[in-house]
This record gives structure tokens, sequence and C-alpha cells, in this order.
């Protein structure tokens, strides 16, 4: 079994190295149990060059029956060989944007196995949807209005927006007072997430703003650097802005107006048999961030 996961960790990333670095194994040690699961399967399942390595027609026809065996595995693994009150462990493979990651998960994670020594975690930090079948993502942090009605979620907490700006933009170009005047404003926006409209709400009542400016990202964390670079007013995160509008280093603009909230999720594949360090994982993060997450706390507007 242990042979079959070098296997498949070498065929997902195209490479022995980048599968050593993966499992934190030596590259001798991956090269040693595919040679050992090749004498087991009477195949060869590489080809290697100096350059590049590709699955042979055998390693194809093994690389699907072999991820199959290891779910398997890890089914049987989990309806016997854990009890109700045994801790999590095992590998926990969790995917999230590099914004949350930097600002709240990582710290959770650290926490969190700081309580289960037992579990590996590996985290991936991307500002993309990602495919948990095919990257075997274990877990994903979503934070979104909608999900994919094929996947499985859990609720854990509430992501809420605010207008923000540093003032030494304010001071130059002016604080607005009206949704209208953002137009004459640099308005930094995320490629994803109001791009070319901010939806504003006061008293019951929706505004939509067409804005624009000189920037636009994929990432919150990029955003929230041009903003405090006094480029213009961004529509950003709380769980990532807090600090500095506690010390000051942002201002939040038009704060008698709220951006509707999107909702935080822990996504995963399917209700089967799903593995004891996911359940744990989701109850930690359910507790930790709840309906008024830490984050929130002591900002105007919420």
């Amino acid at each position: 079994m242990t042979a079959m996961g070098i296997f498949v960790e070498v065929a997902e990333r195209g490479s022995l190295s980048a599968a050593a670095d993966t499992l934190n194994i030596s590259r001798a040690m991956v090269t040693r149990h595919l040679a050992e699961l090749e004498d087991w399967l009477g195949a060869r399942l590489f080809h290697r060059t100096t350059r590049r390595i590709n699955l042979t027609s055998a390693g194809e026809q093994a690389l699907e029956r072999c991820r199959r065996l290891l779910e398997l595995s890890e089914d049987l693994q989990a309806a016997v060989g854990d009890s109700v009150d045994a801790p999590p462990r095992g590998q926990l493979r969790i995917a999230c944007s590099a914004s949350f990651g930097q600002s709240q998960l990582a710290v959770a994670v650290a926490d969190y196995v700081a309580r289960f020594p037992r579990v590996r975690v590996d985290l991936l930090m991307a500002d993309r949807t990602i495919n948990l079948v095919e990257e075997r993502i274990d877990l994903a942090i979503r934070i979104t209005h909608e999900l994919d009605p094929t996947l499985i979620a859990r609720r854990l907490s509430v992501c809420r927006s605010l207008l923000c700006a540093t003032p030494a933009y304010l001071a130059a170009r002016g604080t607005p007072q009206r949704p209208e005047e953002l137009l004459r404003h640099s308005c930094l926006t995320h490629h994803f997430v109001g791009r070319s409209l901010w939806q504003l709400r006061r008293d019951g009542r929706d505004v939509a703003v067409t804005v624009g400016g000189s920037i636009s990202a994929n990432d919150a964390g990029v955003l929230l650097q041009t903003v405090l670079a006094d480029a213009g007013i961004g529509l950003l995160p709380t769980y990532q802005v807090g600090p500095f509008i506690r010390s000051g280093g942002l201002v939040v603009v038009l704060p008698e107006y709220q951006v509707p909230a999107m909702n935080i999720y822990g996504v995963y594949a399917s209700r089967r048999q799903v593995p004891t360090q996911v359940r744990s994982f989701l109850d930690f993060l359910g507790k930790r961030f709840g309906e008024a997450p830490e984050w929130d706390r002591e900002l105007p507007s919420l």
C-alpha cells in the first residue's frame, strides 16, 4: 500500500523529486518503492528520461486501480480502525484562498495539529476553484454566495467586507459621503467579487454602484497591499483588514452602508466514510470561527 501511494504521487506530480518532497522522504526511497511495485506487478510503470517521466500503458492501467485500492484502504481504516472516541490521525489535504489561509487558517491549523499531533496537514493555497477529486483534496474552505450542488458543505462562519482606504488617500482625494461619489475614486477591485459593480445596503435598501480603478487582482492579499500603498479604495474582507482598522492604518469608507455578507464553508466531495480527521477539523473550525468570528469584534458597522 505504501508503494502504491508513492506511485500515485509520482504519477500526479510528474516527478520523483516532487513526490519525495511532498511525502517528506528521500528520492532514493521513492525509487526503491517504485521498483518493488514494478517487480510485484511484473510490468514497467514509467518511461524515464533525463528530463521527464511518463506513464507506460501498464502504468496508466495501474494508476486508477491503485487509486481505488488506496481509497478502499482509507474506508476500511475509517470503518473499523477508529473508535468514536479515538483521536484523529492521518493525512489531511486542505485547500483555501491565499488571503484566508495566510490571515486565519494557518494559525488555526497550527493550533489543531498541536492538539492532535497524529494528523499531518498539507495546505494548498490557490485563488481558483479546485477539483477536489482530481487534486485529492480532503477539505476545501470556500467563501461564496453559492456552492457547487454536487459537493457536500458545512457552514463554518460568515465573511463580511468593508470599504477601506488609507488616511493619506482620503486626504488627497476626499472622503466619499454617498455611494455615487465612488465613481470619482480609484476603486481597486477583485477579479471574482464585485469587479465592476459593488452592492451596498442601507436601511434595507440596496444600492448598486459601478466602479473602476487603476488596479484589479485575483487575490485579496494583493488588493490589501495596494490599498495600504494609498492607491485607492478597496472592498476587503474583515478577516483581513481588522488589525489595520483598529490601528488606524485603514479607515472605513461609507460606514453606514453594509456589504452583503458571504458564507464560509467547509466543502468535501462525498458523504461516504468521511475520514475522522476531516470531521474533527470541521468541528474544530466551527467552534473556532462561529457566527461572530473573533476578527469582526470591535469593528464598525458590524
